[in-house]
């Protein structure tokens, strides 16, 4: 193993660590340089101790090494994660916390690197080769270059969260929980071999670019909590439903349609339809753009209902992400990688105004700024979940790929045209709206077509 191969291992390596000291930052009030040089420290000297246990270890103890690690990470990075999602939902202002003490860096240090002794293990196979010494000699300079770039992350990755953390509190803490709990999850779906279609399963880290989406709208909650201009209103829906439309029609139905399979495509599509009304039908919740409320009665407090009326608007993306990059992943020809990436970043755009709209009015009926954003946030989880569900299922049965495109492209069709359409069509300044639809439409429509769908 060359020095390029090692510096690219070092970087998938230490993406975890990356992701997991963005959370840390996150719940950190104040990242001072003695902060960040803790955790880069804790997290690269980890992941450079544990390839070289790996390698002592060697084959001798691969079986509990292989077998126990992911699901110790998974547990370790649950338990941090869940906790994280308690604090965030908790009334009590916190105290001053040790966000940096030993046992807390531990703990995470341990879950995020304890993967890489299966690393470590490979490096008895294929030997670290950088200099004229001994494999010993190598593999300890290897593991120190493992180092180095985790540390380099890790630090990064603190400043960055902490920026973010300190501004918007408890949403960012629960948003950071829940990547938490996702990475232990992607850790232990890899070990199971439910993930071993993929070529790189960082590849999975594309279904939270939907979630950054709603993230970054619900947080405008802190800029202004002002009533929206309709005028301006007018021109987002336009915005979300144009994109959406075009996703739904040219990314998730032509491609059956292109293949001769009309009928797929209309079964899916009805279905998708059935499947959007249904939830209209049991899950309680009011319409943010028309104020319409649906579902069965209950005593849902006005706020819980717009959050869950966001919940359903993304649960059809969150299956089309995961159905695409199933597709992409697993070499069918009707859908590209980049096709993947481009859905997944137009739901993404159109995610920001979707946070807007929930975020904004939460606070316009009496919530704080932190619960708004908290809402928002939390209303957007539902899309990397159902994303993971998706590929797992369309990887298991391959037949059903056009299929469930045509049904998340209904499900997509039916958001729309109930109530981003229904907005736009009315007031004086509707025109406004229509021509947003029209823009963004065209403007998402080229994008798939050059992206090969």
């Amino acid at each position: 193993m060359g020095l390029i191969e090692l510096l690219l291992l070092g970087i998938g390596l230490s993406m975890d660590a990356f992701a997991v000291s963005i959370c840390k930052g996150i719940e950190t009030r104040k990242a001072g340089i003695k902060q960040i040089f803790l955790c880069g420290t804790w997290f690269g000297v980890f992941q450079g101790l544990m390839p070289f246990l790996g390698y002592i270890l060697g084959s001798r103890f691969e079986f509990i090494i292989v077998k126990v690690a992911p699901w110790l990470a998974f547990i370790l990075l649950s338990i941090i994660g869940i906790n994280m999602l308690r604090e965030a939902f908790s009334s009590d202002e916190e105290q001053t916390r040790a966000g940096f003490d030993v046992r807390s860096m531990f703990l995470l240090a341990v879950a995020t690197s304890i993967d890489a002794l299966a690393v470590g293990i490979t490096f008895v196979a294929v030997p670290v080769e950088l200099i004229d010494a001994s494999p010993l000699i190598n593999t300890i300079i290897g593991c120190l270059i493992i180092t180095v770039t985790t540390f380099i992350f890790s630090s990064f990755g603190v400043k960055i969260g902490n920026a973010f953390g300190t501004k918007f509190k408890s949403g960012a803490e629960a948003a950071g929980g829940f990547v938490l709990i996702f990475i232990g999850l992607k850790i232990l779906l890899e070990h199971l071999g439910l993930l071993d279609f993929m070529d790189n399963g960082d590849v999975l880290f594309g279904l939270l670019i939907p979630f950054l989406g709603t993230v970054f709208g619900s947080a405008f909650v802190f800029i202004s909590d002002k009533e929206i201009k309709d005028d301006v209103k007018l021109i987002l829906t336009g915005m979300t439903g144009g994109i959406m439309m075009a996703c739904s029609t040219w990314t998730l139905l032509y491609p059956s349609i292109r293949k001769g399979e009309v009928l797929t495509a209309a079964a899916g599509f009805i279905l998708g339809i059935g499947f959007q009304y249904l939830l209209d039908k049991v899950v309680p919740h009011s319409h943010i753009l028309t104020t319409a409320e649906e579902g069965p009665s209950t005593r849902l407090k006005r706020p819980y209902k717009l959050m869950l009326s966001e919940v359903i608007h993304h649960v059809p993306e969150g299956m089309a992400v995961g159905i695409m990059f199933a597709g992409a992943l697993n070499g069918a020809e009707e859908v590209s990688i980049v096709a993947a990436f481009a859905l997944t970043i137009g739901i993404a755009v159109q995610n920001i105004p979707e946070g807007i709209f929930v975020s904004n009015p939460i606070r316009a009926v009496g919530e704080e700024k932190g619960k708004s954003f908290l809402m928002g946030v939390i209303s957007g989880v539902v899309e990397p979940l159902l994303g993971m569900v998706m590929i797992m299922l369309v990887t298991a049965f391959p037949g059903i790929l056009m299929f469930t495109m045509a049904l998340s492209g209904g499900a997509i069709a039916f958001l729309v045209l109930e109530e981003n359409m229904s907005s736009i069509s009315t007031g004086k300044h509707s025109d406004k709206g229509t021509i947003s639809f029209a823009i963004f439409f065209c403007l998402m429509m080229v994008i798939t077509f050059f992206t090969g769908i």
